[in-house]
């Protein structure tokens, strides 16, 4: 990693080879908390262990609120069951904003159809009612040819399904069943990169890192057709699809010197791994304000348990540091 860390931390007190850091979830926060533990674990000289594991949002926050993990690495906020599950076993969790992620639908670079494509038709396309049904991209829109359109996704138990289907069919969890998905978003690019009619979706990171192999699709949301970059996720013009992601620390295991020290690198190296690993970083000031509701101890999450979309940097700023 060609980072200049804001500071070495210190391994004093870190109990040798027993110290391990023990983490799951996302796939699409995945590569940069990977990035932060590769680095930590060079910066610590093996004296801590880092483990990052991909089961997905869902399945992250079952290993999570069963005390198994130290830290979920999770693609949207924590829901009111995972809430309730977390209550029942008595875990408490900080929540930490650490990036923000532009959910990006791609397509074969061979597709020269739908470089653009708009919410009413990704929901035409990606609804219940759409299974066995909407089969073909003439179905979509009559000037698209009459192919039949093989579709990639996210799994069940991925945050990355919940958004998208929260915010384009109207409802979490909400899909046809007729397509093929993963919890492993290199199995959805290498689906699209290889068919001429796929069309799929995942964090923006998985499609910079394949530019070659695939199109982004501009999105329409009424305002005109918008490309996942930088500037519009910055802007908040990229909607609905742009979205913040997270950890979530379990407030006892911080107790231990070694997850203590892993959050604090974390949080002082996060605006240029977020950025190496193509995600848009937060201001300098998120990542502090993450460091004090650790130190003060404030649990819990600002987002309710309920799904949103359309939220915009400063809003989940403002939200944090009001906590």
């Amino acid at each position: 990693m060609s980072v200049v860390f804001a500071g070495l931390i210190s391994i004093n007190g870190i109990a040798g080879a027993d110290a391990i850091v023990k983490i799951d979830g996302s796939s699409t926060v995945y590569p940069i908390t990977e990035a932060v533990a590769e680095d930590f674990q060079k910066d610590t000289k093996g004296a801590v262990k880092v483990t990052v594991g991909i089961s997905g949002t869902g399945g992250g926050f079952k290993k999570f609120c069963r005390g198994e993990t130290d830290i979920v690495n999770a693609s949207r906020p924590i829901l009111k069951k995972e809430m309730d599950d977390c209550k029942k076993t008595g875990i408490q969790y900080v929540e930490m904003p650490i990036a923000f992620d532009a959910l990006t639908v791609v397509v074969n670079p061979k597709n020269g159809w739908s470089n653009t494509i708009t919410v009413a038709e990704l929901k035409k396309i990606w609804e219940p009612a759409a299974q066995g049904k909407i089969t073909k991209w003439s179905q979509v829109n009559p000037a698209w040819p009459d192919e039949t359109i093989k579709l990639y996704g996210a799994g069940a138990d991925s945050g990355t399904f919940d958004y998208f289907t929260e915010a384009i069919v109207g409802k979490a969890k909400s899909s046809r069943g007729d397509f093929t998905a993963s919890e492993d978003d290199n199995v959805l690019v290498q689906g699209v990169a290889s068919d001429k009619n796929g069309l799929g979706f995942f964090g923006f990171a998985y499609y910079a890192e394949n530019k070659k192999k695939l199109k982004a699709v501009a999105i329409d949301a009424g305002k005109g057709a918008i490309i996942p970059s930088a500037k519009t996720v910055e802007e908040g013009s990229y909607q609905p699809l742009s979205r913040p992601i997270f950890i979530y620390v379990n407030i006892k295991s911080a107790e231990r010197p070694e997850v203590r020290q892993f959050i604090e690198f974390y949080m002082k190296n996060a605006s240029a791994l977020v950025q190496e690993v193509k995600f848009f970083p937060l201001p300098t000031q998120a990542y502090t304000t993450n460091l004090e509701h650790l130190d003060k101890k404030k649990v819990g999450t600002v987002f309710g348990g309920k799904p949103e979309v359309d939220l915009r940097i400063e809003e989940v700023l403002k939200r944090e540091a009001s906590l």
